[in-house]
């Protein structure tokens, strides 16, 4: 019995390839959408591939400026990493993929959309919460969740069906990728304690292959966001890619962690964040030398809680858009220039150059003929540790008999025999 048109955001993977034909024996006519937001893949083989699947219509979708300008971007400025490692590659592309998952459904007067989350994956909450977020009464569809199969029987579903999939039992690897990275998932990468064999990786280079003399590189910014790279001003899309390849090319990027997932149990997940990397290190020290100290400490804690947000589906938030206005005052002032080293699987930042820098050379120089008042040392010293000692002054020094067990009581005989 047909029972209309389901929305399915479509990868041309493993499991979003099988739940074209699952969701066709349920009823459905699909048709897929797949977002361009920087991967590798070929498009257009993934439109056809769809299509020879069954589906009834294939959307194909160039986002990759809106991702970088309304996702990427906001979240570097919030310096958003997860856990403090991880640069939310795969979730940032979430909430924009669901956005377009709502529209086309409008669109296509679709009965529903779905995704190919299994019931482990983060994606699925993210993806269902930022759908139903924009249209409420949106019904989601999750095929592999709802099936409970294994990746085998994926596999093995596929070549039953003849439904070509770009993966083998003999490589087994699950693939996120988009512009601002690639998670590498399943396999031997399921065993924390083996190390990530090098056909898991593809756009970053063996640290030991990668050239033997240093790379420098320079990055300009501009109100938190990189506008040049070597003295060449670039679009935001432009510039990560040729980012991701100058700093692929010496291995730098690479993660291995265990994360803690939304849905309550840890994961060992491997990334290729080239770019990310790069870019948050350099930003980081921009705002070391432009930012407050005060600043600095409390967006550090607003940080976490930013990347936390976008991590398990909140992005559409209202407290995530408050954020937005905090990162966007206090990231004005993040402007000049960071030399960066790269080499062999490090990034180092070596310069640092703004005209808003707070650093002042007259101030901070041990030199002769600095600026420093250093007799006001003593007032400052005296006023500083009031508090400490006049607490001292009513309460004494510790003493055992207080319950202060470790405490040391030292007498004119005891300093004697000591030194």
């Amino acid at each position: 019995m047909y029972k209309g048109k389901v929305v399915l955001a479509y990868s041309g993977g493993l499991d979003t390839s099988v739940a074209i034909k699952w969701l066709m024996d349920q009823g459905y006519d699909v048709v897929t959408f797949t977002a361009d937001v920087g991967q590798t893949v070929d498009l257009e083989a993934c439109k056809e591939r769809a299509l020879f699947i069954g589906a009834c219509n294939a959307c194909v979708m160039d986002l990759k400026d809106e991702f970088v300008h309304d996702f990427v971007w906001p979240a570097l400025k919030a310096n958003a990493m997860y856990q403090g490692t991880y640069p939310l590659t795969s979730a940032l592309s979430r909430p924009l993929i669901s956005k377009y998952l709502a529209k086309i459904a409008d669109a296509e007067g679709a009965v529903a959309v779905a995704h190919g989350c299994t019931g482990k994956g983060q994606d699925q909450v993210r993806i269902e919460i930022c759908a139903r977020a924009l249209k409420p009464d949106l019904k989601v569809f999750a095929p592999v969740r709802d099936w409970h199969f294994s990746r085998d029987d994926e596999i093995d579903y596929a070549k039953e069906h003849g439904i070509p999939i770009p993966v083998t039992k003999k490589s087994p690897y699950s693939i996120d990728e988009n512009l601002w990275g690639r998670s590498i998932e399943c396999g031997p990468l399921e065993d924390p304690w083996t190390e990530p064999p090098s056909d898991a990786f593809t756009i970053t280079a063996d640290p030991w292959n990668t050239p033997n003399d240093p790379e420098y590189i320079e990055i300009a910014f501009k109100g938190g966001l990189p506008i040049a790279l070597n003295g060449i001003e670039m679009d935001g899309v432009s510039l990560i890619a040729r980012l991701n390849e100058i700093a692929g090319k010496h291995g730098v990027g690479r993660i291995d962690m265990i994360e803690d997932r939304l849905v309550g149990f840890k994961s060992r997940e491997v990334y290729e964040c080239p770019a990310p990397v790069v870019l948050l290190q350099a930003k980081k020290a921009l705002e070391k030398m432009t930012l407050a100290k005060d600043l600095i400490a409390v967006k550090a804690d607003l940080e976490l809680k930013y990347a936390e947000l976008a991590y398990v589906g909140y992005w559409f938030s209202p407290l995530r858009e408050a954020l937005d206005a905090f990162f966007n005052q206090a990231q004005k002032v993040v402007n000049g220039v960071v030399r960066v080293r790269l080499y062999k699987g490090q990034s180092v930042v070596v310069g640092l150059k703004s005209p808003n820098s707070l650093y002042v050379n007259d101030l901070a120089t041990y030199s002769s003929g600095d600026t420093f008042d250093h007799s006001s040392a003593v007032g400052f010293i005296n006023i500083w540790g009031l508090p400490i000692i006049t607490w001292k002054q009513v309460h004494g020094f510790a003493k055992k008999e207080d319950g202060y067990e470790n405490s040391v009581v030292l007498d004119k005989e005891t300093i004697n025999s000591k030194y």
